[in-house]
């Protein structure tokens, strides 16, 4: 027999009820979840607290203790400075509209970039401990340095990881890498939390992140974070090491940084998304 809810009891608590035969097992506080997962969703500039009341039906209080618990899990993050919430990491599947419009918008430049350097160019995203490939545009040398789209690499040895975790608050860092370890690939492989915590000192005080040998022996790349995105994502150049010198390094990353300028400079906006098929 369904529970009646007693007067003065959790307005989170779940709540079934019956009309005649009909039963309904509803629990409005998931309802709540989903309606504000989905505004949140439906946003890619983030959307206030009072927004999520009103779309909630919630009083303020209310509606900040879900977002609050939410942003525990990391399902919903609030930007710092503008106060706004949006998805957080551990949704960034539910974020594939937002990633299919930055993909779009990055293949132009990845084959502008491959074709002005002749090595590959890379798309990557933080999913969820480690950077996946989200676009790839291979060099045309035989010899070349290539990972496959959907590939899943390293934070700490890589480029892209570098690039993205630089964005990401030093808590958020340390607790992925305690989580994933930090196997060592190759001489050069960063092993120490604390050495790669003073390597992101030196990505934010560049603007690009460098992989010198450090995932592959034969390899090196560089990466530069998409600032603007509202995805912890980044685009790369990568090649193997005695074709791609460290002179050959210092051009290409200020020829990336402009590309990531350019990336970032206007932001996708909700028509965009709207617009877009996934």
């Amino acid at each position: 027999m369904p529970r009646r809810k007693n007067q003065g009891q959790d307005e989170n608590a779940d709540e079934t009820t019956t009309t005649g035969e009909e039963r309904d097992y509803t629990v409005r506080a998931v309802e709540r979840v989903c309606s504000i997962l989905n505004l949140l969703q439906n946003s890619i500039d983030g959307v206030s607290l009072i927004e999520v009341g009103q779309a909630t039906e919630l009083p303020k209080s209310s509606a900040f203790r879900y977002l609050w618990t939410l942003e525990a899990h990391r399902y919903v993050e609030r930007d710092e400075h503008t106060g706004l919430y949006r998805l957080g990491l551990g949704f960034v599947g539910m974020q594939s509209r937002h990633l299919e419009v930055l993909r779009e918008r990055a293949r132009p430049w990845l084959e502008e970039l491959r074709d002005e350097f002749e090595e590959t160019t890379n798309l990557g995203i933080l999913d969820g401990d480690h950077v996946i490939y989200v676009d790839i545009v291979e060099s045309r040398h035989k010899v070349r340095s290539a990972a496959a789209r959907g590939e899943r690499d390293p934070l700490h040895s890589t480029a892209l990881g570098k690039a993205i975790a630089s964005q990401l608050p030093d808590a958020r860092v340390r607790d992925l890498l305690q989580r994933t370890g930090m196997e060592r690939h190759s001489d050069n492989t960063i092993t120490s939390i604390d050495a790669y915590m003073d390597e992101l000192a030196k990505v934010r005080r560049l603007g690009y992140a460098l992989d010198n040998g450090e995932n592959a022996p034969d390899g090196r790349c560089i990466a530069a974070p998409l600032l603007g995105t509202h995805l912890p994502a980044a685009v790369s150049i990568s090649a193997p090491a005695a074709r791609f010198t460290l002179k050959a390094v210092e051009k290409a990353a200020k020829r990336l940084l402009d590309v990531a300028d350019q990336l970032t400079t206007n932001p996708v906006t909700d028509q965009q998304l709207n617009e877009t098929t996934v």
